[in-house]
């Protein structure tokens, strides 16, 4: 408790909310498709609400749907997830020096509701480390504020989703509203020319594989996307190291 009070009392929790409150209302609309889009695919109330409470991933719930409708087997679906989350492992690499002064309980709280735009907004708010204990419970209280209001959006509105799924009807296209959510969050963070190329790497590789089944085409532009970002990085760093040695 006490340390909820220290987080929710700072200052930088205020600004933290503040600065994410611009993207809460996209985060609503995506969150609020993909509560429709689960219960549509024919799960369960209590399904739909487990996912929303306990994955916390909309991009991998998008990703698991349709996989799910189609019957396909359990690993494929887990690969899935797995390859649409690994861009966490990169954030979490770049949070660590960040957060290691917590205690583990906190780290996996921290890491669990720390999404897409919490990242980047606090990565924007705090580029670099803080030094020192004051400025250490600043950062945390900033990304306290930032993730309480993506969690809210999104659960709020995805829950609301679950709840009047069987009374939208189909031909509004929330599917096509879900995509040009994604598209809006997709422009946000390809902010740097290696994300842009990872951006049309992918996506010409799902193109280029699409007709596999069981939507593999996914799984396949993410790791062609991801090799090819780490080759061009690895070929960048070789300059870079020889004109400082």
């Amino acid at each position: 408790m006490f340390f909820l009070r220290s987080v929710h009392s700072h200052p930088e929790f205020r600004q933290g909310m503040r600065a994410t409150a611009s993207v809460a209302p996209g985060i609503a609309a995506w969150g609020l498709m993909t509560g429709v889009a689960m219960v549509k695919s024919g799960m369960s109330v209590v399904e739909a609400v487990a996912m929303t409470l306990f994955v916390y991933a909309g991009s991998s719930q998008l990703a698991a749907i349709p996989l799910i409708v189609a019957a396909a087997p359990a690993w494929v679906i887990w690969a899935t997830g797995f390859c649409v989350n690994l861009r966490f492992v990169v954030f979490s690499l770049h949070l660590r020096e960040y957060l290691m002064h917590l205690p583990r309980w906190r780290r996996l709280v921290n890491g669990f509701l720390t999404a897409d735009l919490s990242y980047a907004v606090f990565t924007s708010r705090f580029p670099q480390p803080a030094q020192d204990a004051e400025g250490y419970r600043a950062q945390e209280s900033f990304l306290a504020g930032n993730y309480f209001v993506t969690w809210v959006a999104w659960t709020g509105a995805s829950l609301a989703g679950v709840a009047l799924a069987n009374l939208i009807p189909s031909a509004w296209g929330l599917g096509f509203a879900g995509v040009l959510c994604l598209v809006g969050i997709l422009c946000s963070l390809a902010n740097t020319p290696l994300r842009v190329l990872a951006a049309i790497v992918a996506g010409a590789a799902a193109v280029a594989a699409y007709a596999l089944p069981l939507k593999l085409n996914i799984v396949a532009a993410i790791a062609i996307a991801v090799l090819a970002c780490f080759w061009l990085e690895g070929r960048q760093r070789g300059p870079a190291r020889e004109r400082t040695a």
